[in-house]
């Protein structure tokens, strides 16, 4: 009876020994994935900012300018693109609208942005594009890959359309979770108009006619949870400038100019929602992984031990009794 149930302790021990990689290797990079459906919205502030009065061409100091990001799974392009692409897809609609501190919008820039649901690495298909220009990304946005590496990455700036590195900065703690700390310099780049700006009547088309052209520059910070690879905060000390041709002659003036932070109820919020998904992700990665491995070792053990048991009787059975033994004459 100890033989049978040692022969199937054994068994259960390499099953779990043999799941314990198959579950972090094989089943993790397909498992853990975006959900196409996603849909979050993100509030950040300057306080205060400079912002360029249109009606004068001067730049004056606001005590508030608001930006609302927007993304929106869009289910339908991303089952589309799947049937082409092979692989699990994601689409994100990003919408970035700019208010003054009297509501009004000041920009609005959308965005179609396209990548694989697992490792978050671009994937090129029609529609792919910023503000309505066609782009071709490289490098990541918005979110880092899962199990985060302390390196440094591509990522994509949707004002110059182009990537450029993200350099790690070393762990950091950040409401109780150990982050790691990103940070990106966009150096003065000549970038295009938006295409809906606060002025009725004028275009960017006409903006651009003139002359006058507009600068960019930018200094992004985020703080990213490695395990979800996902920004639990992130920062901007951005600044946009006109320069020359008609509306501008000879100079340059400020349009826009501000530390711009995620505001305090969305910073806890995300916090919250990260600290769950990490959960399910160090689910798949360590503890299912570790605990089926440090079972599998404890049931070996175990069946060991009861097969030691029983030989023992066995062995004692076949050895003969020295009493009986003749004496030799």
């Amino acid at each position: 009876m100890r033989r049978k149930a040692s022969l199937v302790l054994l068994a259960f021990a390499v099953f779990f020994a043999a799941l314990s990689p198959l579950l972090r290797w094989y089943a993790f990079p397909r498992l853990a994935k975006i959900p196409p459906n996603q849909y979050r919205t993100t509030v950040l502030e300057a306080k205060p900012a400079t912002l360029l009065d249109y009606g004068t061409m001067r730049a004056r100091q606001v005590p508030k300018i608001s930006i609302v990001q927007t993304l929106k799974g869009n289910v339908e392009e991303s089952e589309r693109i799947e049937k082409t692409a092979g692989r699990d897809v994601v689409v994100w609609d990003a919408l970035s609208h700019v208010a003054g501190p009297d509501g009004k919008m000041v920009s609005q820039i959308p965005e179609r942005y396209i990548f694989d649901a697992h490792t978050q690495e671009p994937v090129h298909a029609t529609g792919e594009m910023v503000d309505g220009d066609p782009v071709r990304r490289t490098g990541i946005e918005y979110k880092w890959p899962f199990l985060t590496e302390q390196r440094d990455y591509d990522y994509f700036d949707a004002q110059t359309r182009t990537s450029a590195p993200i350099h790690y900065k070393g762990v950091r703690t950040f409401r109780g979770l150990d982050v790691y700390y990103f940070e990106q310099t966009i150096p003065w780049t000549k970038v295009p108009f938006p295409k809906k700006l606060p002025v009725q009547g004028i275009t960017s088309e006409a903006v651009a006619q003139s002359g006058t052209t507009r600068w960019y520059s930018t200094k992004r910070m985020f703080w990213v949870e490695p395990v979800t690879g996902a920004p639990v905060n992130g920062e901007e000390i951005h600044r946009e400038e006109l320069r020359g041709g008609a509306l501008v002659p000879g100079g340059k003036v400020t349009a826009f100019s501000g530390h711009v932070k995620m505001r305090p109820d969305y910073v806890t919020a995300t916090v919250d929602l990260v600290t769950s998904q990490r959960r399910l992700v160090l689910l798949l990665t360590s503890y299912l992984p570790w605990g089926f491995l440090a079972l599998g070792a404890a049931l070996l053990t175990l069946g060991l031990v009861l097969e030691a048991r029983g030989r023992r009787p066995e062995q004692r059975g076949t050895e003969p009794d020295r009493s009986e033994r003749v004496s030799p004459a």
